[in-house]
């Protein structure tokens, strides 16, 4: 059999989709019947039946749900080569920071500014981006590294660097009858916490929801000094920790690339190890990685 034309997988994704032809063909802008010939084509080919069809609905053949994904990972693979060839014909001058707001647990400032020093150092562009948005924004080529949280699991095609380990507190109202206790329990909580999902989503929602008295919240501990006034934090002894890390893709090199993962590995390194007071004197007075560090 000869190879899947790149035309046939787009027609077969946006079908997929929507399971309705005529909207598949709207949002591909060509009329219904030659794309129910292509998608017949299709399933000749390749000898499975990807779709169901009846007078009411459409719907994906087990073989058509396997497809599915791999055509999403193929047509992405493909938009990405596209990106990344783009980028190759244009002298580098910066590197394309995503992150979801507030995620860097603090430690963008003094990244930042250590980078600067780097003989590699080019302009770091920081984009703030949705909850789950970073991995795809890297291997589409359209950011060159991110912060990452350890819970998001979609890293397929990535390499990363674990930053920083936390425990976590549990957002609550000052009001609360747990609001003043020294530590809680995920017991202690049945029912009251948000979604992690949720949280994510929209955090500035959440935090007024917990302000309001109607839900709690489990978060990092470095994002306590992020909180409003009116929420207080006390640490749940039986979170699991929570992981950030840096990622990019895995196929990705360059020289300010590696310079630039390896700042951050250090000053998360060396951030860390102050708080927890196990090395005194690791950042200096401005908040940059001593040059031995690097």
């Amino acid at each position: 059999m000869d190879r899947l034309e790149t035309r046939e997988l787009t027609y077969f994704v946006a079908v997929a989709e929507t399971c309705h032809f005529g909207r598949a063909a709207e949002r591909l802008g060509i009329a219904q019947p030659p794309l129910s010939r292509a998608i017949s084509r299709l399933e000749r080919r390749l000898g499975v039946v990807l779709l169901e069809r009846t007078s009411r609905r459409v719907s994906l053949t087990p073989a058509g749900e396997e497809l599915l994904r791999e055509a999403r990972r193929v047509l992405e693979a493909i938009d990405a080569a596209v990106a990344r060839t783009r980028k190759a014909a244009v002298p580098r001058s910066s590197l394309t920071l995503v992150m979801k707001p507030g995620s860097d647990a603090g430690l963008l400032p003094a990244i930042l500014q250590s980078f600067r020093d780097e003989p590699d150092a080019v302009e770091v562009d920081v984009r703030t981006c949705g909850a789950g948005e970073q991995p795809g924004l890297l291997r589409s080529g359209a950011a060159d590294v991110a912060f990452v949280h350890g819970h998001q699991a979609d890293l397929d095609g990535l390499d990363s660097e674990v930053l920083l380990v936390e425990d976590q507190v549990v957002a609550l109202p000052v009001g609360h009858r747990l609001a003043a206790a020294p530590q809680v329990s995920l017991a202690d909580l049945d029912g009251e916490l948000l979604p992690a999902e949720r949280l994510a989503a929209n955090p500035s929602e959440a935090m007024q929801l917990v302000a309001l008295g109607r839900a709690a919240a489990l978060l990092p501990t470095s994002l306590r000094h992020l909180l409003r006034r009116d929420v207080a934090c006390v640490p749940v002894i039986d979170a699991a920790p929570t992981r950030l890390l840096i990622a990019w893709a895995a196929d990705r090199r360059s020289p300010e690339l590696a310079s630039f993962v390896r700042i951050t590995t250090s000053v998360a390194a060396a951030q860390d190890a102050a708080r927890d007071h196990e090395v005194e004197g690791v950042l200096d007075e401005d908040g940059k990685v001593p040059k031995q560090r690097v």
